[in-house]
């Protein structure tokens, strides 16, 4: 992984998502194989491993007895930031995490939102050059998620971020590559586009056509791009076409023409491209 990047880290429970996170920040060591972090073997170099990374655990580690503001001050000394650097990068980190209304107010009394923004400024208040993630958002309302998103996409402009999560629609709102992983294996790696470019059943197109079904079905099949079609029956000689595209090619407009030219009436016609769910479902059942 690269700086620059943003990866989405997906897997089922149990795939072992949080324990390679684990591995990684040198909270725990593998049992066996190399593991390098910004250049360093976490066996060898751990605190090296650890001056270069960010970590957020599911549940932020903070001291909810300690007012906002102290618990920043508390982490610049752990991480031997003194002086005016130390001033400097404490108003960095109060406005890039937005915590300016809520720097003087005990941790324990901030909303689960803003718990989570003061996780995210421990990750970051020594500048690394990698965050490892791990459910950054969960527990959180959809404004505070949609808040948080922001600032990661923010951060992963500059550092390299790896981002654990259980939500699809986040991963496709912030990651630039997903790696899937099931029992501890990968099963997928790459641009979201790129996975649902390479998976089987690409592309369903949606029809409700009133009109003979045997004779439309079986002029749908002379399409050599067709490879399955389901039809719901809706009444009045009228039925929904499910149609499963074995390429990209978009025959859309070849299923409008045969319409045309045989009388039939097209109600509906409309192309469903797969999810990222669908991919993950695929992948890891």
């Amino acid at each position: 992984i690269t700086k620059g990047e943003v990866v989405g880290f997906l897997g089922p429970n149990g795939a072992g998502k949080t324990t390679t996170m684990r591995v990684l920040t040198c909270f725990l060591p593998q049992s066996e194989g190399v593991v390098e972090v910004a250049g360093f073997d976490n066996k060898k170099d751990s605190i090296n491993i650890r001056r270069n990374i960010g970590y957020l655990p599911e549940n932020a580690p903070v001291y909810t007895d300690m007012l906002v503001i102290e618990y920043l001050d508390f982490l610049t000394q752990i991480r031997k930031i003194t002086g005016f650097q130390k001033l400097k990068r404490l108003n960095e980190i109060i406005n890039i995490c937005s915590l300016e209304k809520v720097v003087y107010r005990p941790i324990g009394q901030l909303s689960k939102g803003f718990k989570q923004r003061v996780g995210i400024a421990q990750s970051i208040i020594h500048n690394p050059d990698i965050l490892i993630l791990d459910e950054p958002t969960s527990g959180l309302d959809p404004n505070q998620i949609v808040e948080i998103r922001e600032l990661i996409k923010k951060l992963g402009q500059e550092k390299t971020v790896i981002l654990s999560t259980h939500i699809l629609q986040e991963v496709q709102a912030m990651c630039n590559r997903v790696v899937i992983i099931n029992e501890g294996k990968i099963v997928a790696d790459g641009k979201a586009e790129e996975l649902v470019k390479f998976s089987k059943g690409e592309t369903i197109i949606h029809s409700i056509i009133k009109g003979p079904k045997d004779e439309i079905v079986n002029k749908l099949k002379m399409f050599s791009e067709v490879r399955e079609i389901n039809v719901e029956y809706l009444g009045e000689n009228t039925n929904r076409f499910n149609i499963a595209i074995a390429t990209e090619n978009d025959i859309s407009e070849d299923i409008f023409g045969l319409a045309v030219s045989n009388n039939w009436r097209l109600k509906e016609l409309y192309k469903e491209k797969i999810s990222l769910e669908d991919i993950f479902r695929q992948l890891t059942t």
